[in-house]
């Protein structure tokens, strides 16, 4: 299954929550892998990000789908980043080149 790197931000409101309950994280993780996905890894940042979480999914429409389903409650704001592992990137580059029409 293709892989996903999901970017997270956690609005104030998301902070609130996530302070209350910490194990709201695992149901979150939860709630992804009832969308078809799979939570690889999560970790938490400091920095301009709040979590990172890898992910794989089926394809781009059911991480789009699941990224709507999160976003809509508010709480974060997300960047998906479609990510192929290094061996299949190096496969491709291996292999014919494509040029842009």
């Amino acid at each position: 299954m293709p892989s996903y790197v999901l970017l997270n931000k956690l609005s104030p409101t998301g902070f609130e929550t996530l302070h209350k309950n910490p194990d709201r994280l695992d149901v979150v993780q939860a709630e992804i892998e009832k969308m078809g996905c799979k939570v690889i890894a999560q970790y938490a940042l400091l920095g301009e990000y709040d979590f990172l979480t890898i992910i794989e999914a089926p394809d781009n429409e059911t991480v789009a789908h699941m990224s709507v389903d999160l976003s809509s409650r508010g709480t974060s704001t997300r960047v998906t980043i479609p990510a192929i592992p290094v061996d299949v990137f190096k496969a491709t580059l291996k292999g014919p080149v494509h040029l842009a029409k």
